[in-house]
């Protein structure tokens, strides 16, 4: 349950993005409203040809349409239409743990936390396949390379939020990518997080999931190295300029020898070659330099947008005035 000094002030919404849940909402509904019973419960439609809404208000959960399609779209319209203290951000087909919600407000409380992600623990072969498995490690390992740390579990649709998080970020992911754009956030701004281990349970009979292994793996990735260049982008564009530089120094040296005992350049073509890899290599350090520049601002930017809302540590002291 949560802190008893900030049951009665605290504001927790549960959003439970959904397509064609029908035989999981329910479920996940009820467990929700068990484990946090003076939350409030939103469940959005995301074009659902089903009953997934019916059954959601049988529930008593509030319900709400997105008409864009893809998980980013709906995420992006919850972060921007419900105001609350702590968001719990978790999928509508009842794989999750909802026992652990308590433990994760309860983390995002006492340790002014702005994010507390669900590290899934598998129950069962069919719950979390061994190609996700391996899929989530790569992308792990990428991201950690790309930005210096990393999460255990980037790809977890489990997690917990302060309001400072969720009114600072700019969603622009439209797909299941959504995950790996929430991570990097917290990764770009240095945020206070934490990690916990969660029960992850098979699908209801009825329910499928929407996750294409190849084709969102793919966009994930994707993700990430588009994410890395507007993050990093003098790391990004100084790796390119360092790979041009290799390849037109690596044409130019022959070209040098043969000048110093002939006198003479006689592959011109080669020759300009050179100059033009040369000659991108500084223009891609050059974009670096100004792009680096500009992430900068935005960040700053960005830092703002966060400080504006007060932190849960700042709680009760907001509330006595």
């Amino acid at each position: 349950m949560l802190p008893e000094t900030k049951t009665a002030t605290l504001k927790v919404a549960v959003l439970l993005p959904c397509h064609n849940e029908e035989a999981a909402i329910g479920k996940t509904v009820a467990a929700f409203r068990h484990v946090l019973p003076d939350a409030d419960i939103y469940v959005y439609d995301n074009n659902s040809t089903d009953n997934t809404i019916a059954i959601a208000r049988q529930h008593h959960a509030i319900t709400r349409s997105e008409r864009l399609q893809g998980k980013g779209h709906v995420v992006r319209r919850m972060f921007a239409d419900i105001d609350a203290d702590i968001y719990i951000l978790a999928d509508g087909d009842a794989t999750y743990d909802a026992s652990a919600a308590p433990k994760m407000v309860e983390m995002l409380c006492e340790q002014g936390l702005d994010m507390v992600v669900g590290i899934r623990q598998s129950i069962s072969d069919q719950a979390y396949r061994l190609g996700h498995q391996f899929g989530n490690r790569v992308l792990n390992g990428i991201l950690a390379w790309l930005f210096g740390r990393n999460f255990t579990d980037i790809l977890s649709g489990y997690r917990a939020f302060s309001k400072r998080f969720v009114k600072s970020f700019p969603v622009l992911s439209t797909g299941f990518e959504i995950e790996t754009e929430i991570s990097v956030h917290a990764l770009a701004l240095q945020m206070p997080v934490a990690e916990v281990e969660t029960h992850y349970s098979a699908r209801p009979e009825g329910s499928f999931s929407k996750l294409s292994t190849y084709r969102d793996g793919w966009r994930i990735l994707l993700t990430i190295m588009s994410l890395f260049r507007l993050e990093r982008p003098m790391l990004f564009f100084s790796v390119i300029g360092i790979f041009l530089a290799i390849m037109g120094i690596g044409l130019a040296v022959p070209l040098m020898i043969t000048y110093c005992h002939t006198g003479l350049v006689p592959r011109l073509p080669t020759a300009l070659l050179s100059t033009g890899l040369v000659i991108l290599s500084s223009l891609s350090f050059a974009c670096g330099i100004i792009l680096d520049t500009v992430v900068y601002g935005r960040r700053e930017a960005l830092r703002l947008a966060y400080l504006a809302q007060s932190g849960l540590l700042n709680f009760d002291k907001k509330k006595d005035r």
